[in-house]
């Protein structure tokens, strides 16, 4: 079992500023935990390239890629919303993490990966089709569902992101369609940002019945994750029966971090990936891409990240 890893120093340059949660620091912890667990040495190193702009077009609209790109070159602190924070680096760097998601596509498209981890940031499933948020600049795993159902002509591609906020972005770029499945595990709304992704949010025209999402009153842990897994997501990945399967992976759901209000485990983080790998073994010729979303206790997010890769190590 082969499995890439797409990184950068480069995703380091986007400075979100002293005391935003989302910080170069959640890289190098990560890094550092591979590196010493020693599963840095069986990644597949791949080196990330900017995301053609035709792709982010497909997912956002061009005045928002207009305006991220003026704001970050004029050297403002905030995107659209105040917890986007950037710098004239940001642009660039988010380009590059997008891009980084479709290269990873690419080496398991062509058989050179087996799976592949994307370390990369700013995350992307808060980001709308005309708005940053949450962290988010361009929603890195829904233009790679995209991508793969233009470039390579899948008919079926399925996202299940099991952060804890619901991928609010990613279900509305690709909520009016029928070929792409989104399946959201987070904390419920009525008591976590961004309150949305309630049970009624099903999808709309085509898409009716694409979009699951399953909403979790807190204070939750494995079990509860593992229930839904069992009587939820893997039963509508098996009606769905895709061809190739995304994970937006958030750790932010652990017990230690200070965003939400959770109590997942590093073992059920592992078990989660078990779950997801095993289907994609044996319903997607063993295609899996996991993106990192959130995450922001340093040390529950780089153990929750280094179960996650060990398993898609195999």
């Amino acid at each position: 079992m082969t499995t890439g890893l797409i990184y950068s120093d480069r995703f380091l340059d986007h400075d979100t500023r002293s005391g935003h949660p989302e910080r170069a620091d959640r890289l190098r912890a990560i890094m550092t935990k591979l590196r010493e667990t020693g599963l840095l040495d069986r990644l597949v190193r791949i080196d990330p390239t900017p995301i053609d702009r035709r792709w982010l077009l497909r997912c956002h609209a061009e005045a928002y890629i207009d305006r991220a790109e003026q704001v970050c070159r004029d050297g403002q602190r905030i995107l659209d919303c105040g917890d986007v924070k950037i710098c004239e680096a940001s642009y660039d760097v988010a380009l590059l993490a997008a891009g980084g998601v479709l290269k990873a596509a690419e080496a398991i498209m062509a058989g050179q990966v087996d799976n592949a981890f994307c370390a990369v940031r700013p995350p992307g499933h808060h980001a709308e089709r005309d708005e940053a948020m949450g962290f988010c600049l361009f929603a890195n795993v829904a233009i790679a569902a995209d991508y793969l159902t233009q470039k390579h002509g899948l008919e079926r591609v399925a996202v299940v992101d099991f952060d804890v906020h619901h991928g609010n972005g990613t279900q509305h770029i690709h909520e009016r369609r029928d070929d792409i499945l989104f399946i959201s595990l987070h904390e419920d709304p009525q008591y976590l940002y961004p309150n949305m992704g309630f049970l009624d949010e099903t999808g709309i025209g085509e898409g009716k019945g694409f979009t699951l999402n399953l909403p979790i009153v807190p204070p939750a842990g494995d079990d509860e994750y593992l229930k839904l897994f069992d009587s939820q997501v893997l039963p509508k990945l098996q009606a769905f029966a895709p061809q190739f399967l995304l994970v937006s992976a958030g750790f932010d759901a652990a017990e230690a971090d200070p965003l939400a209000h959770m109590n997942v485990s590093t073992e059920g983080f592992r078990r989660m990936t078990q779950l997801l790998k095993q289907f994609a073994d044996e319903h997607c010729d063993g295609r899996l891409l996991s993106s990192l979303e959130g995450g922001y206790d340093l040390e529950a997010l780089s153990d929750g990240v280094a179960a996650h890769v060990d398993v898609l190590l195999g």
